[in-house]
């Protein structure tokens, strides 16, 4: 059965790879960018339609509130990246704003980050694949037509590219990242220059229409939330952010210089495409609306039910290249790719930050360990699971599911800028050194004014978007946090309960006695070798056990046990009402009743077959009376296992396909034998 899964697993995650080869693993710059960073380098896909859709709330007259919305948010965004830049250099082992909140603040402000965050990289797989799938439907009909089947799909495919490894991943997102940031680019500098100096006049394919306002006339307080509201909105362009100081143990050495100078290069690039976006949207004339079918007016009439709204960044690129066009094409390919590709962000950052979770054994233990291609599988399954159920749940409607968006960044962003305050105030107060001393002011610094801003955002954040649908997100923390706390609980109380004493106690005292029971139904192969094996361990007291469920078949053993003169004496329990299982548990504890100081050894003979389908043929009423006598103190249970000739079948084929030789095996040689092996004759 392994080997009949391990064929179909190796061809689709490829050969496992030995510990020693971790190293290989680890990213230079140029990889570790499209790697760690491409979730907020995608998001100036989304991020300003969401800023216009907001704003087309009140009507056109509030578009001209974009371009300081847009400065609101790449303010927001070097303060975040100098905020981090800090964090990488003080915490370079991987556990980014978990580490900082738990180190400075406390266990369970770590935990509320952890919990934060492992919603934020769900909500990013989710987000991205939805808008991916959005922007390719602009141009394929069918894939916006069955939007959750292809989301789920390409789920699936990243699963399975970020199974074979975060290297060879990364080199595979690398390209369609960096043709997405040149597109990006190249397109900013062609509509700037065709307006500018040859004066084009370029329109959207939406400039013609009317927006009618779901509130006209805004002013006051209701303006003000309306602006708050869409700054949220855009604040998803920094989404991503906190990925890289939690993968700082990919890059190559030296990581946190490596890591700091990714994280500048990630802010600029993202904070210069989001504004040339901004700009060329308004430039062109871009209408946007939350009810494209009843809100955008053409020719005095509602566009209707069939129209597709689609995305600024496409509708951009349409004015500035041209419908149709290679250019056209080469970017609207990228965009689609490059926002699948910008779940990668999550499925680095989830698995990693699961695996240091269950380490503080906050989460499950299997998910701190590697994989086959050194990868935190068991996270990465978990991870794409949990976002395809939110896919199907949401309908891969990336405007709903944004609304859930970025909550739990912010709030790991403010505890984990506030952690840092306090780390840098617990440095300086024993610290001499002046020119160190300047360097950590400057750091605190940074780290208060990021706290404060990002302190603020969340609470922006909450108040404009918790009716929206941000409540599922805190409630998802929540239940986050109350599983983890529930979890470190277990361990702590299994690990109270396991821990050796000093002084010794009745596990470290030899029983009195040992009573050795081997269950027999009759008298075959199976049951001779278990009672050989029962004699070989010289108990006190030995018997044999049927319970008699057919008279003649018990009939029919006592015959064999007295004809064959086997010097074990057999005991027959009655069993009324036919069962198996309870007879033997209910004997087994009267013996441990007499004799509470004696322990009671049970052997059980078990056939060993070699297909996957006779396991439901064999050994269940073995399976049913271990499961029992598992929970009985003092009892033992001992398989005493039966070679059926099926599994010797089974340990020949699996040897023929250990010997196989691959085509191409002879041109490349014979492998080099270990020393102590000898040759096969």
């Amino acid at each position: 059965m392994s080997k009949l899964t391990d064929v179909p697993k190796r061809i689709l995650i490829g050969r496992a790879l030995r510990s020693d080869r971790l190293g290989e693993t680890l990213l230079p710059k140029r990889v570790a960018l499209p790697v760690f960073a491409s979730d907020p380098l995608s998001s100036v896909a989304y991020a300003p339609g969401e800023v216009l859709l907001v704003l087309s709330i009140a009507g056109l007259s509030a578009y001209h509130f974009s371009p300081w919305i847009a400065a609101a948010v790449v303010v927001l965004m070097f303060t975040v990246v100098a905020s981090y830049r800090q964090n990488v250099h003080a915490y370079p082992s991987g556990g980014g704003d978990y580490e900082v909140a738990t180190t400075n603040l406390g266990p369970k402000a770590g935990l509320t980050v952890a919990s934060a965050l492992l919603v934020d990289y769900v909500l990013t797989v989710a987000v991205s694949i939805s808008s991916g799938i959005e922007n390719l439907g602009s141009a394929i009909p069918f894939v916006v037509e069955n939007k959750v089947a292809c989301a789920v799909g390409v789920i699936v495919l990243l699963t399975l590219m970020n199974l074979r490894g975060v290297r060879e991943s990364g080199t595979l997102f690398a390209i369609p990242t960096y043709v997405f940031v040149a597109g990006v680019f190249l397109m900013i500098a062609w509509g700037a220059f065709r307006g500018v100096v040859l004066g084009d006049d370029m329109r959207a394919p939406t400039a013609d229409f009317e927006i009618k306002p779901e509130h006209p006339g805004l002013a006051g307080f209701a303006l003000v939330f309306l602006l708050l509201r869409a700054f949220s909105s855009g604040c998803a362009a920094l989404t991503g952010v906190e990925a890289i100081s939690n993968g700082v143990p990919g890059f190559r050495k030296p990581k946190s210089r490596n890591a700091a100078t990714t994280l500048a290069l990630m802010g600029l690039l993202a904070v210069t495409m989001f504004c040339g976006i901004i700009g060329l949207a308004m430039a062109t004339d871009v209408r946007m609306a939350e009810n494209p079918a009843k809100d955008l007016i053409h020719d005095g009439a509602p566009l209707g039910p069939d129209y597709v709204q689609h995305p600024v960044i496409s509708q951009v690129a349409e004015a500035v290249f041209g419908q149709g066009s290679l250019l056209f094409i080469v970017l609207a390919a990228a965009t689609a790719l490059v926002l699948f590709l910008a779940a990668n962000t999550a499925y680095n950052g989830f698995p990693l930050l699961g695996s240091i979770l269950a380490q503080d054994r906050y989460l499950p233990r299997q998910l701190h360990t590697r994989g086959d291609r050194l990868a935190f599988s068991n996270g990465i399954v978990l991870l794409a699971g949990a976002a395809g159920l939110l896919v199907w749940v949401y309908g891969a409607d990336s405007t709903r599911l944004i609304q859930l968006y970025i909550v739990g960044v912010f709030v790991s962003f403010t505890l984990s800028q506030t952690g840092m305050v306090r780390h840098w105030n617990r440095l300086l107060a024993t610290e001499s050194d002046q020119a160190k001393r300047r360097h950590m002011i400057r750091s605190r610094a940074i780290n208060t004014f990021g706290a404060f801003f990002t302190g603020l955002v969340l609470v922006v954040v909450l108040v404009t978007k918790f009716t929206h649908g941000a409540w599922v997100a805190l409630l998802g923390m929540c239940i986050f946090y109350a599983t983890m706390t529930a979890i470190r609980r277990h361990y702590d109380r299994v690990a109270e309960e396991i821990a050796a004493p000093d002084t010794p106690t009745d596990d470290s005292v030899r029983p009195s006695r040992v009573h050795s029971v081997v269950l027999v139904s009759k008298v075959h192969r199976p049951a001779l070798r278990a009672l050989a094996y029962a004699k070989l361990l010289r108990s006190d007291t030995l018997e044999a056990l049927s319970v008699n469920v057919d008279p003649d078949e018990t009939g029919a053993l006592r015959e064999e046990w007295e004809r064959r003169g086997i010097d074990v004496p057999l005991k027959v329990l009655d069993s009324p009402y036919r069962e198996v299982t309870r007879p033997v548990i209910e004997y087994v504890k009267s013996l441990r009743a007499q004799s509470p100081r004696d322990v009671v050894s049970v052997i059980i003979p078990e056939y060993v077959v070699g297909h996957w389908y006779e396991h439901l043929l064999h050994n269940q009423s073995a399976l049913r009376l271990k499961g029992r006598l598992l929970f009985t103190p003092g009892v033992m249970v001992t398989s005493v296992p039966y070679q059926l000739e099926s599994s010797e079948a089974a340990k020949l084929r699996a040897r023929k396909r250990q010997d196989w030789a691959a085509p191409g095996s002879a041109r490349r040689g014979p492998a080099e034998r270990a020393k102590d092996t000898p040759p096969r004759t």
